[in-house]
C-alpha cells in the first residue's frame, strides 16, 4: 500500500467520461464528477459501449466487471470501482482502479476527505486513476493487487461488519426498553476515541478491566434474549481479551 504524493493530476487526452452502472455508486460518482468539473455521460447500464466517451469507469458488481468491460469499444481507457477485484479483468484494455473507501447509501455520499484505493496497469491510467481521486478531494493510496483482498476484507470489516455488530446491539437495547438513540452516542464516542488513540487505548468496559463475573452475566443475558447471538458475542470477547492483553 502506498500513499501518492497529493499533487492535483488530470489526463487532459480524456475529456469525457462516460459511467456505467446505474445504483448507487455510479449515481453517485456522476454527480460528483460533473461537480468537480468533469464532462460525465451516464450512469449508462451494463450492455452501453461508451464509443463517444474517452474513459469509462465500471460501476457494475465484482462478477459483471469482466462482462461490461468486453463490450467497450477499443482505444478507451476502462476503470472499475471494485476494492476486492484485479485489473486483469479488464484485458485487453488499458484499465485502472478508482475504489472509494466510503458507504454509499440510497442519499448519495460526500467523497470528499475519503481515502481512495487506485492502481493502473500503465503510467498514463494510474495517472488518471489518481485524478480522479484528486479532483473528489480523496486521499489516493496505490494498492497492489497482491493486497487487495487483505484491502478489501479490512474495509467489510470496518464498515459492513460494524453494521452487523451495530444491529446484535440494537436487538438486544430494545429486548431492555432501549433503542438505536440511546447507544448512537457510545457508538460515536468510541468510534472517535478509535480515530484519536488507537485499539489498544480506546478500549474499554469489563473485559478490558478483567471483570470476568459480568462478562458472565451477559453471556447469560444473551443467551436467554438472543440465543443467535452467543457465537458472535463469545468470538468478540475472546478478540477483545487478545486486545486488552496488548500493552498500550
Amino acid at each position: 500500500m502506498r500513499e501518492l504524493e497529493r499533487e492535483t493530476s488530470s489526463d487532459t487526452s480524456c475529456r469525457c467520461l462516460a459511467i456505467i452502472g446505474q445504483g448507487r455508486l455510479g449515481t453517485a460518482l456522476t454527480t460528483a464528477l460533473g461537480d468537480a468539473g468533469y464532462s460525465v455521460e451516464g450512469p449508462f447500464g451494463r450492455c452501453a459501449d461508451a464509443r463517444d466517451a474517452d474513459a469509462v469507469l465500471l460501476c457494475v458488481p465484482d462478477t459483471e466487471i469482466a462482462a461490461a468491460a468486453s463490450l467497450i469499444a477499443p482505444g478507451r481507457l476502462v476503470g472499475h470501482c471494485s476494492g476486492a477485484t484485479a485489473l486483469n479483468v479488464l484485458v485487453p484494455h488499458e484499465g485502472f482502479s478508482l475504489h472509494p473507501l466510503m458507504a454509499v447509501a440510497q442519499r448519495g455520499a460526500v467523497f470528499a476527505g475519503a481515502g481512495a484505493a487506485i492502481a493502473g496497469s500503465t503510467p498514463r491510467a494510474l495517472h488518471y486513476a489518481r485524478g480522479l481521486a484528486e479532483r473528489l478531494r480523496m486521499r489516493p493510496v496505490e494498492i497492489a493487487d497482491a493486497d487487495r483482498a487483505a484491502y478489501h476484507a479490512a474495509a467489510s470489516i470496518a464498515s459492513n461488519f460494524l453494521v452487523t455488530l451495530e444491529a446484535a446491539a440494537e436487538k438486544l437495547a430494545i429486548s431492555a426498553g432501549g433503542d438505536r438513540e440511546l447507544l448512537l452516542p457510545l457508538v460515536r464516542a468510541t468510534v472517535e476515541n478509535w480515530a484519536r488513540l488507537g485499539a489498544e487505548r480506546a478500549l474499554t468496559g469489563p473485559v478490558a478491566r478483567g471483570d470476568e463475573a459480568t462478562v458472565a452475566t451477559q453471556r447469560a443475558a444473551v443467551a436467554e434474549r438472543a440465543p443467535e447471538l452467543l457465537k458472535i458475542f463469545d468470538a468478540l470477547v475472546d478478540a477483545t481479551r487478545d486486545l486488552a492483553a496488548v500493552p498500550a
